[in-house]
């Protein structure tokens, strides 16, 4: 049986566990403010990322691992007798990740394997899942990355902000947008399509913005199988585990989880923020 190693970044925000059962090793997104770099997971927790944030004069950057991080890791794992790797990382259309992969993976001798999950969070967790599944049945590499690309198409990640005030801070929304939707407290629903984030709906209320989230659950669940979802949030578990208690109402059957969202969703989101992300079978 060959020998393989999964990579991914921190964006996918996976638990010790996981980790340690199906053999990820992690390359740490970092977060760039005025006094220095801090590697995601390493560097800081998620409280002492937020509890930084809160204070910071200037919003942060992030910045996506070194290539030369990428090579010494793959020569690594070459000498360790690894027959090969599969580098799962976040949406391309986000970060730079997945090219980089793709450049480093050149520069060696070990054979990676570089897949755009073109998301983050809990689908890139399930497509590591899954494809470990796929290697124990004996399948070959190419039938696991064309596997995981079709989940790609198929994840959905949504999330609303507690405002728009970090994202203002970021550059995403101008000072006007701001201004206006928090003094009508409307609220937007920010979702991946094709790896990239759209401002999918701007309602009034944050049970309206739920509401349209859930619906494009239900539409997957109409169409297709959708056996567990997680709802992501920043910092804020209180509102997370709220709506993990209304989803079970309505879907008893249904498998819900909480997790926090990488503090790179963070930096643009903003403390607060909850959303919902699931894989439709």
């Amino acid at each position: 049986m060959k020998k393989i190693a999964w990579i991914t970044d921190t964006a996918a925000q996976l638990d010790e566990d996981f980790i340690r059962k199906h053999n990820v090793h992690i390359l740490p997104l970092s977060v760039v403010f005025s006094d220095g770099s801090f590697r995601e997971s390493i560097d800081f927790t998620q409280e002492e990322f937020y509890d930084k944030l809160r204070i910071a004069k200037v919003s942060p950057k992030t910045s996506q691992p070194a290539i030369g991080e990428m090579v010494s890791l793959y020569e690594k794992l070459e000498s360790e007798g690894y027959d090969f790797a599969i580098a799962l990382h976040l949406s391309s259309g986000l970060s730079g990740t997945f090219e980089s992969a793709q450049a480093a993976a050149k520069m060696t001798n070990f054979n990676v394997y570089p897949i755009d999950s073109k998301i983050g969070s809990f689908p890139m967790g399930k497509m590591i899942e899954v494809g470990a599944g796929l290697f124990a049945e004996g399948k070959d590499a190419e039938e696991v990355v064309a596997t995981i690309n079709k989940m790609a198409t198929r994840s959905r990640l949504s999330f609303i902000p507690s405002s728009l005030n970090q994202l203002h801070k970021s550059g995403r929304v101008s000072g006007t947008q701001t201004f206006v939707t928090n003094l009508l407290n409307i609220k937007v629903v920010i979702t991946f399509e094709d790896g990239i984030t759209i401002l999918k709906e701007k309602v009034r209320l944050n049970k309206r913005a739920k509401d349209k989230v859930t619906l494009s659950l239900r539409a997957d669940m109409e169409t297709g199988t959708v056996p567990e979802v997680s709802v992501i949030h920043c910092n804020n578990a209180t509102d997370a585990e709220i709506w993990k208690s209304e989803l079970l109402q309505e879907f008893p059957a249904l498998k819900v989880q909480v997790a926090a969202l990488s503090v790179c969703v963070g930096v643009h989101a903003g403390e607060g923020t909850t959303g919902l992300s699931w894989v439709s079978y």
